[in-house]
């Protein structure tokens, strides 16, 4: 089966590792749109479809999340509650994808319902090998809940 190329939203403040992460989705198949948000709250206007994101513009649900925790204006943790919490987004699969290693943000991230928790390493060839696992499982290998119109 060929799997349609995704939509993923990535929700990170930091310029470099979005650039990182942008390069590895093209690597992985050019056709997946990256939609990059550097702050909580606009996440979740995306999301919901609120402010420069509400009718008409409403913009199609994305197929992955990929969220960083320490965000400006909305922690990521919050944006995760929120996205788990309604009843048509919680089906998009949610990674969090971040520096931190903490214990407790890992049990929190995982009791607000995460699908899976990545934490950034410090070195860069580290973190793009992380990157490129990630890709292969998150990309080459899950399956969405198709047909596209389920998530829009």
């Amino acid at each position: 089966m060929k799997v349609p190329a995704l939509l993923i939203l990535l929700v990170e403040d930091n310029a470099d590792h979005a650039e990182l992460v942008r390069r590895n989705l093209a690597r992985h198949n050019p056709a997946h749109r990256l939609v990059h948000l550097r702050d909580g709250e606009s996440a979740l206007d995306y999301l919901f479809h609120r402010g420069m994101f509400a009718p008409p513009k409403a913009p199609p649900r994305p197929h992955l999340i990929l969220l960083d925790l320490r965000l400006p204006k909305l922690d990521g943790l919050e944006v995760l509650r929120q996205v788990k919490q309604d009843p048509e987004l919680h089906l998009i699969p949610t990674v969090v994808l971040t520096t931190s290693d903490a214990e407790r943000d890992l049990f929190k991230a995982y009791d607000s319902h995460a699908n899976s928790y990545l934490a950034k390493p410090l070195d860069y060839g580290a973190f793009t090998g992380l990157l490129e696992t990630f890709g292969r499982y998150w990309i080459g290998c899950n399956r969405y809940p198709w047909p596209e119109t389920r998530l829009h």
